[in-house]
């Protein structure tokens, strides 16, 4: 029998003690450029000490610059934002930037948005094994009965994370959990995950069947979207509401109610047809752009741009317009919300640090309906393509 030769694998640099330096940075640019001849020169222009990086990445070798454009001021009327916020934004699509400022001016003029943020919980959703679908209903209410016992367990890992209840769905011999957790200003995927761990070993060591599990069974759905996430939430629920003034949207954006509220039953029946899961027009644009600019973990927006909006003609002329996000995971403290460009923009909105959270949902909230005015109302004008072409071409 012929032996496999094994490919030779050429290692990208690192030094083993301190790999957080200038210096480590700059020897992997070279290793770049001798293996493929790409010159990292802006790659290689940042501000900051590489020391803050351990805990946001690995092999550090340089930034990758994303436009920061400023839109507002967004008058948010909210149980946690209030007052007058101006709004960064990290883009390359143009005519985003002056699509939400227009959005924001509309808002702000018809006296501001509403916010409120409605659920807040984390999820870590672990599945249990039995051999028959007796075992995993009876495993259920065993979990029910020892609830405040897995509690403490979960509890013991974090000084921050609460465990507030599970949910329990059957299929067949198996029994999945869904560990819903309060988790601060963190976004909480680690601790949930942490947390969880404790308590499934403390499940599996102390339930008579000694169950085997694993510690996610999909039903968290991290990183992607769920009908499951649109009902019971991950992360903040948020919901940003407003009433459109009819005089303002004759001046602002050259349309009335009535031609709006028909457009919206036209978008709501394609939703439909699509099966998408948000019947607005494009709220990952805004959120997209806020989680790179704050630190987010940008592949949150898999599921934070679901949304689920709901409008309806005033009898006065006026336009009450809502849009519910279930799925918003945001943070102001931990991940990479300390880095230094991040940081700034977050204390740009006054929401960096603890106690901010839900402070800093509510903004992305106000900023997603800004952009679903204003992008509505240009499909409704006859704009939408004109702008691109006047604020959106980049071509050479």
């Amino acid at each position: 029998m012929k032996t496999k030769e094994r490919t030779e694998r050429i290692r990208i640099p690192r030094h083993a003690e301190n790999d957080y330096t200038q210096e480590s940075a700059a020897i992997r640019r070279e290793f770049v450029k001798e293996h493929t001849g790409a010159h990292l020169s802006h790659v290689a222009q940042y501000s900051f000490d590489p020391a803050i990086l351990p805990g946001n990445i690995e092999n550090f070798t340089g930034v990758a610059q994303v436009p920061l454009g400023i839109a507002g001021p967004l008058v948010i009327n909210g149980e946690h934002a209030n007052g007058a916020f101006y709004v960064p934004l990290a883009t390359t699509e143009g005519t985003l930037v002056s699509s939400y400022n227009r959005g924001m001016r509309l808002l702000t003029e018809c006296g501001g948005v509403r916010t409120t943020v409605v659920d807040d919980a984390m999820q870590r959703a672990p599945v249990f094994i039995f051999s028959d679908a007796m075992q995993a209903r009876d495993f259920g209410l065993w979990v029910q009965e020892n609830i405040d016992q897995i509690r403490q367990k979960a509890e013991s890992t974090t000084s921050v994370g609460r465990l507030r209840n599970i949910e329990q769905f059957a299929v067949g011999p198996l029994r999945y959990l869904r560990f819903n957790y309060l988790t601060g200003d963190a976004a909480g995927q680690n601790m949930s995950g942490k947390a969880t761990y404790a308590a499934c070993e403390w499940i599996a060591n102390n339930h008579p069947k000694h169950p085997t599990y694993f510690l996610t069974g999909n039903t968290d759905t991290d990183k992607k979207h769920s009908h499951l996430n649109m009902l019971l939430g991950r992360g903040k629920r948020v919901v940003a509401e407003a009433v459109l003034r009819g005089d303002l949207l004759q001046e602002v954006m050259h349309i009335t109610a009535a031609d709006l509220a028909h457009t919206r039953d036209v978008l709501m029946a394609g939703a439909f047809l699509a099966g998408s899961s948000n019947n607005g027009a494009h709220s990952a644009n805004a959120l997209a752009a806020l989680f790179i600019a704050t630190g987010q973990d940008a592949a949150n927006i898999a599921e934070a741009h679901a949304a689920i909006t709901y409008t309806r003609q005033l009898e006065n002329g006026d336009f009450y317009w809502s849009i519910t996000l279930p799925s918003l995971i945001v943070a102001t403290y931990g991940g990479g919300t300390g880095l230094a460009t991040q940081r700034e923009c977050l204390e740009m909105l006054g929401c960096y640090g603890k106690g901010k959270a839900k402070k800093f949902a509510e903004i992305c909230a106000a900023v997603v309906l800004a952009g679903e005015t204003s992008l509505v109302s240009a499909i409704l004008h006859g704009d939408w393509v004109s702008a691109h072409e006047r604020l959106g071409r980049n071509r050479p």
